[in-house]
């Protein structure tokens, strides 16, 4: 007898692409049919057929408070009365971009947009317009949205220029995007010597989050800073993910460097589409209507949305949430790494606030993506199933983060680890 998700993914595949409306919801790291879920609450997820799962995906890392959480639920009942959205300029808007601009000392201004991608495309755009230079930048491993500038792949080697990683870029577009090593000092300060006059924007995840959880070594981002300031390109910080997620100021307030440009997403919306970029107001008065840089929305600054993110801002505030969090997300990887060990199976872990990273490998810390690619992907398939066959619901993919959220228990941790103990020995 096919279960729910069975009989609405075969629906699906007939309307859908792949049957789903992002690539990595289809299973196709892990095998199997995805989950199609009808609610939340707290830390936990239900399935069409009435299965709970207790969730460390968090709708890939917005759901920092769980699911549901009651502050935002309320919040979003209230702006919804009031209308749906305007197409014009309301006080919460204003309420966030000033909550933002004071909780990040690098922001001088912030303009709203409705998602991660499009915050990371206005970035772009505002970094070439703003230096007259079109070289970009970025990061094996790293994703920032799908602009055509950033969909690229390395070419034969580190320093050789992109070449398109998806039907539909212009090539001459992804020639003007470099993908050079993440972590290696002295690769990008090579580039930056022979190239530095080009370059428009550096595009970073402070922590990569889309090559699993990978944090930057010691002098890393301090590296970047001082090669951009250097050499005048526009440094940006891509904390859609990373942003209220690792701290109260981000990656950039955790590790203490100022990025020109920050996009953000995810957590700021409170679970709704929410997007943002900000940075110095030299750079941020380029944007139309007060510079020649153009961006334009009806959905910008959306009424309902920013009241979710307020809400969740004002939970994400109170004293103590941060410290709990990455407690609770140490106590989990160590748990797990542990676990992992008394079964004899290579297995390593990254924690950093409410972020964290499982990686089956020999590798005791991981910094590059060849080495995450190296990993044993086929171990983490059947940990996958076996914890979701638990009811534990973790990403579908080895190369993606997996996020700790404030609705968590210690019984969930330890509930967690003791399920995964079960999985490492059969699986070993």
């Amino acid at each position: 007898m096919p279960t729910e998700s069975e009989k609405l993914f075969e629906r699906a595949l007939r309307v859908m692409p792949g049957g789903v409306n992002s690539p990595v919801r289809a299973f196709r790291a892990v095998g199997g049919t995805p989950v199609f879920f009808a609610r939340g609450a707290g830390p936990y997820v239900w399935d069409e057929d009435g299965h709970r799962y207790l969730d460390y995906v968090g709708a890939w890392g917005p759901s920092i408070l769980g699911h549901a959480h009651p502050s935002i639920v309320e919040a979003v009942h209230r702006a919804a009365a009031l209308g749906l959205g305007f197409g014009a300029p309301t006080r919460a808007e204003v309420e966030l971009a000033e909550r933002i601009v004071t909780l990040f000392p690098s922001i001088d201004q912030v303009r709203l947009v409705n998602s991660g991608t499009e915050a990371t495309l206005v970035a772009l755009r505002l970094a070439r317009g703003a230096t007259g230079r079109d070289r970009i930048v970025k990061f094996e491993g790293a994703y920032h949205g799908h602009p055509d500038s950033l969909l690229v792949k390395a070419g034969s080697s580190a320093l050789t220029f992109g070449l398109p990683d998806s039907p539909g870029v212009p090539k001459v577009l992804a020639e003007l995007t470099t993908v050079l090593s993440y972590n290696d000092i002295p690769g990008i300060e090579a580039y930056f010597s022979r190239m530095g006059s080009e370059i428009a924007a550096v595009i970073v995840e402070p922590v990569s989050g889309n090559m699993n959880c990978v944090p930057p070594i010691p002098g890393f981002l301090e590296t970047l800073r001082g090669l951009c300031s250097a050499h005048g390109a526009v440094l940006i910080f891509d904390e859609v993910m990373t942003g209220f997620r690792v701290g109260l100021a981000g990656a950039q307030g955790h590790y203490g460097i100022d990025p020109d440009l920050t996009t953000l997403g995810k957590v700021i919306g409170g679970g709704l589409p929410v997007g943002a970029v900000g940075g110095r107001r030299a750079l941020m008065e380029q944007l139309a209507p007060e510079g020649p840089v153009f961006h334009a929305g009806t959905f910008s600054g959306n009424p309902v949305a920013v009241a979710a993110g307020l809400a969740a801002l004002d939970e994400i505030s109170r004293t103590g949430f941060y410290e709990r969090l990455a407690a609770l997300t140490i106590r989990l990887t160590e748990g797990l790494r542990a676990r992992a060990r008394a079964a004899g199976i290579p297995f390593a872990t990254v924690a950093v606030g409410g972020m964290f990273g499982i990686f089956f490998t020999t590798h005791t810390s991981l910094h590059r993506f060849e080495e995450v690619r190296s990993c044993d992907t086929e171990r983490f398939r059947r940990f996958f199933h076996a914890m979701l066959k638990r009811g534990f619901y973790f990403a579908p993919s080895a190369f993606e983060a997996g996020f700790m959220s404030a609705a968590h228990t210690e019984s969930d941790v330890d509930a967690t680890v003791e399920a995964a103990g079960a999985v490492f020995r059969e699986i070993g």
